[in-house]
Protein backbone atom coordinates (compact mmCIF):
# COMPACT_ATOMS: atom_id res chain seq x y z
CA UNK A 1 0.00 0.00 0.00
CA UNK A 2 2.62 2.70 0.65
CA UNK A 3 4.69 1.92 -2.49
CA UNK A 4 1.07 1.83 -4.33
CA UNK A 5 0.55 5.60 -2.37
CA UNK A 6 4.01 6.69 -3.55
CA UNK A 7 3.53 5.10 -6.79
CA UNK A 8 0.33 6.96 -7.51
CA UNK A 9 1.96 10.95 -6.42
CA UNK A 10 4.71 9.96 -9.02
CA UNK A 11 2.73 9.33 -12.11
CA UNK A 12 -0.51 11.27 -11.61
CA UNK A 13 2.20 14.30 -11.04
CA UNK A 14 4.45 13.47 -13.68
CA UNK A 15 1.39 13.51 -16.09
CA UNK A 16 0.58 17.07 -14.71
CA UNK A 17 3.57 18.32 -16.03
CA UNK A 18 3.40 17.03 -19.47
CA UNK A 19 1.30 19.86 -20.24
CA UNK A 20 3.72 22.89 -21.04
CA UNK A 21 3.26 25.73 -18.68
CA UNK A 22 5.42 28.09 -16.99
CA UNK A 23 6.92 25.83 -15.19
CA UNK A 24 8.72 23.38 -17.82
CA UNK A 25 9.06 26.55 -20.29
CA UNK A 26 10.89 28.80 -17.53
CA UNK A 27 13.14 25.53 -16.85
CA UNK A 28 13.47 24.73 -20.84
CA UNK A 29 14.79 28.62 -20.76
CA UNK A 30 17.46 28.07 -17.94
CA UNK A 31 18.72 25.00 -19.25
CA UNK A 32 19.48 26.71 -22.56
CA UNK A 33 20.92 29.87 -21.44
CA UNK A 34 22.71 28.52 -18.13
CA UNK A 35 23.22 24.76 -19.09
CA UNK A 36 21.76 21.24 -17.34
CA UNK A 37 23.85 21.94 -14.70
CA UNK A 38 21.87 25.19 -13.24
CA UNK A 39 18.56 23.80 -14.26
CA UNK A 40 19.10 20.69 -11.79
CA UNK A 41 19.47 22.52 -9.19
CA UNK A 42 16.02 24.91 -9.98
CA UNK A 43 14.26 21.21 -10.76
CA UNK A 44 15.96 20.20 -7.32
CA UNK A 45 14.59 23.26 -5.24
CA UNK A 46 11.19 23.59 -7.13
CA UNK A 47 10.61 19.83 -6.48
CA UNK A 48 11.50 20.25 -2.77
CA UNK A 49 8.67 22.98 -2.61
CA UNK A 50 6.07 20.74 -4.96
CA UNK A 51 6.29 18.41 -1.74
CA UNK A 52 4.54 20.60 0.91
CA UNK A 53 2.84 22.17 -2.08
CA UNK A 54 0.88 18.94 -2.76
CA UNK A 55 0.63 18.26 0.66
CA UNK A 56 -1.43 21.52 1.30
CA UNK A 57 -3.68 21.14 -1.59
CA UNK A 58 -4.19 17.65 -0.87
CA UNK A 59 -5.29 18.44 2.62
CA UNK A 60 -6.96 21.20 1.50
CA UNK A 61 -8.81 19.66 -1.56
CA UNK A 62 -12.47 20.29 0.07
CA UNK A 63 -12.27 24.03 0.88
CA UNK A 64 -10.77 24.99 -1.54
CA UNK A 65 -12.66 23.25 -4.30
CA UNK A 66 -16.18 25.20 -2.14
CA UNK A 67 -14.09 28.35 -2.09
CA UNK A 68 -15.99 31.26 -4.23
CA UNK A 69 -14.24 32.49 -7.31
CA UNK A 70 -11.18 30.96 -7.26
CA UNK A 71 -10.89 29.46 -10.73
CA UNK A 72 -11.65 33.69 -11.49
CA UNK A 73 -8.77 34.21 -8.79
CA UNK A 74 -6.51 31.38 -10.38
CA UNK A 75 -6.59 32.97 -14.06
CA UNK A 76 -5.97 36.29 -13.57
CA UNK A 77 -2.49 35.71 -11.22
CA UNK A 78 -1.71 33.27 -14.34
CA UNK A 79 -2.03 36.22 -16.52
CA UNK A 80 -0.07 38.62 -14.46
CA UNK A 81 2.62 35.19 -13.94
CA UNK A 82 2.63 34.73 -18.04
CA UNK A 83 2.84 38.16 -18.92
CA UNK A 84 5.29 38.80 -16.86
CA UNK A 85 7.33 35.80 -17.59
CA UNK A 86 6.60 36.77 -21.06
CA UNK A 87 7.80 40.33 -20.52
CA UNK A 88 11.21 38.61 -19.10
CA UNK A 89 11.71 36.33 -21.73
CA UNK A 90 11.32 39.00 -24.33
CA UNK A 91 13.40 41.72 -22.91
CA UNK A 92 15.98 39.21 -22.60
CA UNK A 93 15.92 37.63 -25.75
CA UNK A 94 18.93 39.16 -27.39
CA UNK A 95 21.62 38.73 -24.32
CA UNK A 96 24.41 36.54 -24.82
CA UNK A 97 24.69 33.68 -22.17
CA UNK A 98 26.98 34.28 -19.32
CA UNK A 99 30.10 32.35 -18.95
CA UNK A 100 29.30 31.60 -15.16
CA UNK A 101 25.84 31.70 -12.89
CA UNK A 102 25.10 31.81 -8.98
CA UNK A 103 23.88 28.49 -8.18
CA UNK A 104 21.55 30.24 -5.23
CA UNK A 105 19.74 32.09 -8.10
CA UNK A 106 18.66 28.64 -9.98
CA UNK A 107 18.03 27.18 -6.45
CA UNK A 108 15.58 30.26 -5.42
CA UNK A 109 14.04 31.04 -8.95
CA UNK A 110 13.51 27.08 -8.01
CA UNK A 111 11.72 27.72 -4.94
CA UNK A 112 9.75 30.86 -5.52
CA UNK A 113 7.62 29.45 -8.96
CA UNK A 114 7.61 26.12 -6.52
CA UNK A 115 4.79 28.52 -4.54
CA UNK A 116 3.98 30.21 -7.30
CA UNK A 117 2.63 27.30 -8.97
CA UNK A 118 -1.27 28.21 -9.97
CA UNK A 119 -1.47 26.02 -12.88
CA UNK A 120 -1.38 22.89 -10.35
CA UNK A 121 -4.00 24.18 -7.93
CA UNK A 122 -7.26 22.96 -10.41
CA UNK A 123 -4.83 19.82 -11.48
CA UNK A 124 -4.84 18.46 -7.99
CA UNK A 125 -8.41 19.38 -7.44
CA UNK A 126 -9.23 16.99 -9.40
CA UNK A 127 -6.69 14.09 -9.21
CA UNK A 128 -6.99 14.75 -5.71
CA UNK A 129 -10.78 14.54 -5.01
CA UNK A 130 -10.73 11.80 -7.54
CA UNK A 131 -8.16 9.38 -6.02
CA UNK A 132 -9.33 10.38 -2.35
CA UNK A 133 -13.17 9.86 -2.87
CA UNK A 134 -12.04 6.52 -4.61
CA UNK A 135 -9.97 5.59 -1.90
CA UNK A 136 -6.64 5.49 -4.17
CA UNK A 137 -4.98 7.27 -1.13
CA UNK A 138 -5.53 8.09 2.44
CA UNK A 139 -5.48 11.08 4.13
CA UNK A 140 -4.06 9.94 7.33
CA UNK A 141 -0.56 11.44 8.93
CA UNK A 142 1.34 8.65 6.94
CA UNK A 143 -0.02 8.31 3.83
CA UNK A 144 -0.88 11.89 2.77
CA UNK A 145 3.58 12.83 3.42
CA UNK A 146 4.31 9.23 1.30
CA UNK A 147 1.78 10.42 -1.41
CA UNK A 148 3.67 13.79 -1.48
CA UNK A 149 7.08 12.59 -1.52
CA UNK A 150 6.14 10.52 -4.96
CA UNK A 151 4.48 13.49 -6.54
CA UNK A 152 7.39 15.56 -5.96
CA UNK A 153 9.66 12.39 -7.46
CA UNK A 154 7.09 12.62 -10.25
CA UNK A 155 7.69 16.50 -10.77
CA UNK A 156 11.68 15.52 -10.83
CA UNK A 157 11.60 13.04 -12.87
CA UNK A 158 9.07 15.00 -15.56
CA UNK A 159 11.19 18.46 -15.41
CA UNK A 160 14.20 16.06 -15.74
CA UNK A 161 13.42 14.73 -19.37
CA UNK A 162 12.03 18.25 -19.76
CA UNK A 163 15.49 19.66 -19.55
CA UNK A 164 17.29 16.97 -21.33
CA UNK A 165 14.80 17.16 -24.31
CA UNK A 166 15.60 20.87 -24.64
CA UNK A 167 19.60 20.96 -24.63
CA UNK A 168 18.89 17.87 -27.61
CA UNK A 169 16.30 20.25 -29.30
CA UNK A 170 19.36 23.00 -28.81
CA UNK A 171 21.82 21.02 -30.29
CA UNK A 172 19.89 18.73 -32.81
CA UNK A 173 18.33 22.17 -34.97
CA UNK A 174 21.50 24.06 -34.03
CA UNK A 175 19.15 26.92 -32.87
CA UNK A 176 20.25 29.95 -31.33
CA UNK A 177 19.23 31.32 -27.62
CA UNK A 178 17.90 34.51 -28.98
CA UNK A 179 15.12 31.83 -31.38
CA UNK A 180 14.65 29.56 -28.31
CA UNK A 181 14.14 33.05 -25.95
CA UNK A 182 11.82 34.50 -28.75
CA UNK A 183 9.69 31.36 -28.95
CA UNK A 184 9.51 30.58 -25.22
CA UNK A 185 8.24 34.64 -24.80
CA UNK A 186 5.70 33.82 -27.75
CA UNK A 187 4.50 30.35 -25.52
CA UNK A 188 4.38 32.60 -22.53
CA UNK A 189 2.09 35.52 -24.04
CA UNK A 190 -0.11 33.08 -26.25
CA UNK A 191 -1.17 31.89 -22.64
CA UNK A 192 -1.69 34.95 -20.87
CA UNK A 193 -3.97 35.23 -23.73
CA UNK A 194 -5.74 32.63 -23.65
CA UNK A 195 -6.66 33.23 -20.05
CA UNK A 196 -7.59 37.09 -20.48
CA UNK A 197 -10.04 35.79 -23.57
CA UNK A 198 -11.57 32.91 -21.28
CA UNK A 199 -12.34 35.52 -18.43
CA UNK A 200 -13.66 37.91 -21.43
CA UNK A 201 -16.03 34.91 -22.49
CA UNK A 202 -17.19 34.17 -18.56
CA UNK A 203 -17.97 37.74 -18.21
CA UNK A 204 -19.21 38.80 -20.60
CA UNK A 205 -21.11 35.65 -22.77
CA UNK A 206 -21.44 33.74 -20.32
CA UNK A 207 -23.97 34.05 -17.44
CA UNK A 208 -21.43 33.10 -13.92
CA UNK A 209 -23.57 31.79 -10.69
Amino acid sequence: MIFLTFFLGLIVNFIGYIPPGNINLTLAQITINRGLKQALKFIIAFSSVEFFFTYFIMHAAQWLSSAVHLETVIDWVMIAMFGTLGTIAWINRKKAPKANYSSKESIRYGIILGFLNPMQIPFWLIAGTYLISHGWILTTTFALPVFSLGSASGAFLCLFLYARFARYIQKKFALSTQIINTCIAILFYLFAAYHVAKEIYLIFFKHRH
